[in-house]
């Protein structure tokens, strides 16, 4: 059993916790909900010993322990995959999964690779992802690869407590399904595992408990059964949100986006799909199936080698981001921290990197107009805390979320949005937000491309669905045919009627 007592914790004399307790146990999934901001990733550092509360006591079986630091908290059977990712890209996947525990051979010090990688493999088979290669480099994989090797690193030691911080913001459903699979095995053999997500769907499917966090203060605690969606909704926000996806009446106009026979092997091969002024078109599919290589080809970030890429019917050469930004594409991409922020620098600072020409008076940066309409678009976003001034760091995922989204609608002659994963470890009420601004977008005559793990997302807001499987367009659906078993058989490779040349 684990019991969390009356936990407190302050930044800067700002209540992250007040009072928080918990208790967990065997053979139970407790699942940690609640807004951006309200406590959850502290409480989880608290216990993973990456910072120390200022009160309260962990019991574990009934011992008070003092989480002194992470290495105390594994040697404790506590284990924590956390939503970024802690990978060493230029490693192997086998080298990253044992890091720190890596076997030797006599002498000591020599590394036993071939245990390494075999240790690695079984790891992943018993995961369900034996299709994931062990003596690959860990950059050479996309996001949601990634994510599975950095949960995969966590089951390796057979945790006592496992903490899942957003374990699913970038996988599918089929991966979401192989997760909650293994993570009932985990259960049922004795490990306490504690999950923490927005999406209320996987909580009901996934947890037999739920805590709701708000401000700090723990405001609902019961048994999954007991619950129903709307109730946990209203204790994290403090009302109903009963339309999560906005009223819409496409209205279609020219073609923006054109894209023939698109190749960058082995990424994708051949694809070919179109994108229309006010129109939104979903893409879809599961792990390696190309649909950010795709995407990063389109922006110029990693040019295709074939293929032809027309913005208003006019075929345009994109070598590099500068060049897609030029023709008016921006690409909101699935790894915000890494490709989409600078950390360290300003709010005000990231919301105008990508609309510098504004600012500039006689080759000299106009600070105080750069501010005044950065601060005016950030609040017209509800981007909290208003105007800050501290680097972009210190916001919780989904502020920093619309910060980057900002950025972009501050470009004067952008015509085409590639969103990629937009969604991506936000609460409900800021998925609301940015759903609200993706119909606007629609409304206003922009062309939209959303690639989305999450099928709801996908069904609620789109026009059209594009389907990939293996690098290439698998399906293609009108509004009319969307259904959620129609989409898997299609990227699973279970249906294949009717499939685009």
């Amino acid at each position: 059993m684990l019991e969390i007592c009356h936990i407190s914790k302050s930044f800067d004399g700002n209540a992250a916790l007040r009072d928080v307790s918990i208790t967990a146990t065997t053979g139970k999934v407790l699942a940690i909900c609640g807004e951006n901001g309200a406590g959850k990733t502290t409480l989880m550092k608290i216990l993973s010993g990456a910072i120390e509360p200022d009160e309260g006591q962990i019991l574990f079986d009934g011992v008070n322990v003092a989480v002194g630091d992470p290495q105390h908290a594994m040697n404790l059977g506590i284990h924590t995959v956390y939503q970024e990712l802690s990978l060493l890209p230029h490693l192997s996947v086998a080298e990253n999964i044992l890091l720190g525990r890596l076997p030797h051979r006599s002498p000591r010090w020599v590394v036993d690779w071939k245990s390494t990688a075999k240790r690695a493999a079984e790891t992943i088979r018993e995961f369900g992802f034996e299709e994931i290669d062990v003596s690959s480099l860990v950059s050479t994989f996309s996001v949601s690869v990634q994510q599975i090797i950095e949960i995969a690193k966590a089951l390796v030691v057979n945790p006592r407590i496992l903490i899942l911080d957003e374990p699913s913001a970038v996988l599918s459903a089929h991966e979401s399904q192989i997760l909650f699979r293994k993570i009932r095995q985990l259960s049922a053999s004795g490990t306490i595992v504690l999950y923490i997500s927005h999406r209320l769907d996987e909580i009901f499917e996934i947890s037999d408990e739920v805590l709701v966090l708000k401000d700090g203060v723990s405001v609902l605690f019961a048994e999954t059964p007991k619950l129903d969606r709307d109730g946990v909704i209203k204790a994290m926000v403090g009302r109903s949100l009963d339309a999560i996806y906005p009223a819409r009446k496409p209205s279609v106009g020219d073609l923006a986006l054109e894209v023939r026979h698109l190749s960058h092997e082995p990424a994708f091969s051949d694809v070919s799909f179109e994108v229309r002024a006010g129109e939104i078109v979903g893409m879809f599919g599961l792990v390696g199936s190309g649909r950010t290589e795709i995407a990063r080809a389109i922006f110029g970030a990693e040019p295709a080698n074939d293929g032809e890429i027309l913005v208003s019917s006019r075929q345009v050469s994109i070598v590099s981001p500068g060049h897609a930004v030029a023709h008016g594409i921006a690409f909101l991409t699935e790894d915000r921290k890494r490709d989409g922020l600078a950390l360290d620098c300003t709010v005000v600072d990231n919301g105008a990197l990508a609309s510098m020409d504004m600012y500039l008076r006689h080759g000299l940066l106009d600070r105080r107009l750069q501010r005044k309409v950065v601060v005016e678009k950030l609040d017209e976003l509800n981007v909290r805390p208003r105007g800050a001034r501290g680097p972009v760091r210190q916001l919780s995922g989904g502020n920093q979320q619309k910060v980057v989204l900002g950025k972009w609608m501050l470009v004067k002659n952008t015509r085409i949005f590639i969103f990629d994963e937009p969604t991506r470890g936000v609460d409900i009420a800021t998925k609301v937000e940015i759903y609200r601004m993706l119909a606007e977008l629609a409304s206003s005559g922009q062309a939209i491309l959303l690639i989305s793990s999450e099928m709801p997302e996908l069904l609620g807001i789109c026009d059209r669905l594009l389907i990939m499987r293996k690098g290439r367009v698998a399906a293609r659906l009108e509004r009319s045919e969307f259904n959620m078993e129609t989409i898997f058989a299609y990227a699973a490779g279970i249906r294949t009627e009717g499939v685009a040349a």
